[in-house]
């Protein structure tokens, strides 16, 4: 029996560190391990307070709680904090029990314990490094919170800019509007001003003329006619050029020639008084185009017009204009050509753009011949001008009413 408890305690020897102290806590006993762990010998160990391997970190309540609980007669366990004798830690899993006498009374303290050195400082360094990443978090969230913060005003002052480069943008737009409107408005009405002109110098003569005929029953009712004819003109022009401002207005199929004998009406009078003739070379009932015959009208107008002051200055008893037409599969196309004088190259570029003219500023407004050209574009055709050996010719090509 007694070899076996030895074989036990030798047992316990070699995979445990054990000491053994009196009731005072003076060591009686340490074991080899006891000594290789706390770097004292035996010797030094047998008659010294356990003290001797307290560290000074462990408070002294942990203490507290071993005594109370041994002197209690109760185990203790817990992991203590110790120095060896080279100051360095180590740490011990304890398990302290207390020893009776047969009546009860404490004969001594037995404590075995495990080397968890390795375990513990493993979970300090786990901690520390918990710790630094919670801290690392930490000034993250701050930067973070604080660059959100930023953002936000940053967001909040970009939606105040916007607000207010949309307010002033919708102010420029609304004022880009109304001179946009203002701009349409002087465009019509300078347009009007410059298409009355012909009609009004028509009535000036058929005025003159009524005067002189009076007694001449058929030749006053022509002439009454004819002066009605350009005051209807001068009312339609205004809902003509009403129409070329509103991009819903429909289109109708008209005859060419009718365009062009509603302009020759207008300028009869004043032609004939200038001796300036006007030869027609296409059919009256062939050519159909898709758009509006008074716009047209005002474009074979502006030509024309600018024909007859071509002749301006020039002493010759055969001032001629030819108007040819013609057409093909897809296209009609007009010519109107002049023995007049001849447009200077460096002018001929600049006769279609607005508000160019080679007149005195009485006479020419500069916008006859642009409107014509939105006019014949609008239509989805094309307008030209060029010198030839006689004059001038002006061409234009509209696509016919069933060209796909």
């Amino acid at each position: 029996m007694i070899d076996k408890l030895k074989q036990y305690q030798n047992a316990i020897d070699e995979s445990n560190i054990v000491s053994k102290t009196d009731i005072n806590g003076v060591i009686t006993f340490a074991n080899d391990e006891f000594c290789k762990i706390s770097g004292y010998s035996r010797k030094e160990l047998i008659g010294s307070s356990h003290n001797i391997v307290r560290h000074p970190d462990v408070s002294k309540s942990v203490f507290k709680k071993l005594w109370d609980t041994i002197l209690a007669k109760k185990v203790y366990k817990g992991i203590i904090k110790n120095r060896a004798k080279d100051g360095s830690a180590f740490y011990l899993k304890a398990t302290i029990i207390p020893i009776l006498y047969p009546n009860g009374d404490i004969e001594e303290f037995v404590a075995i314990r495990q080397d968890v050195s390795e375990i513990v400082k493993l979970n300090e360094k786990l901690l520390k490094a918990q710790n630094e990443l919670e801290s690392i978090n930490q000034n993250l969230q701050k930067v973070v919170d604080e660059k959100t913060s930023e953002l936000k005003n940053l967001n909040e002052n970009l939606k105040i800019k916007v607000r207010e480069e949309i307010a002033k943008n919708e102010e420029k737009n609304r004022l880009m509007l109304r001179q946009s409107r203002f701009a349409s408005m002087g465009e019509l009405v300078a347009n009007i001003a410059h298409q009355w002109r012909q009609p009004l110098n028509e009535l000036s003569i058929n005025l003159f003329n009524l005067k002189r005929n009076i007694s001449d029953e058929e030749k006053f009712l022509k002439i009454y006619n004819d002066s009605k004819f350009l005051i209807q003109t001068m009312s339609k022009t205004i809902d003509d050029f009403k129409h070329f401002f509103s991009a819903d207005e429909p289109s109708e199929e008209f005859f060419i020639y009718d365009a062009m004998s509603d302009t020759l009406r207008m300028i009869n009078a004043t032609f004939e008084k200038k001796n300036i003739k006007i030869k027609l070379n296409f059919p009256k009932s062939d050519i159909k185009i898709l758009g509006h015959r008074g716009e047209l009208s005002h474009v074979f107008l502006n030509i024309l017009t600018n024909a007859k002051d071509a002749f301006e200055g020039i002493n010759s008893s055969k001032k001629i204009i030819t108007v040819n037409a013609s057409k093909d599969r897809r296209h009609a196309y007009i010519e109107i050509e002049n023995n007049g004088s001849f447009i200077e190259d460096n002018v001929m570029d600049k006769i279609f753009e607005p508000y160019f003219t080679t007149k005195h500023k009485l006479s020419g407004t500069g916008i006859g011949l642009y409107m014509s050209k939105l006019i014949v574009k609008n239509m989805g055709g094309q307008i030209h001008a060029k010198n030839t050996e006689n004059g001038v010719k002006f061409m234009i090509n509209l696509p016919l009413r069933n060209n796909k």
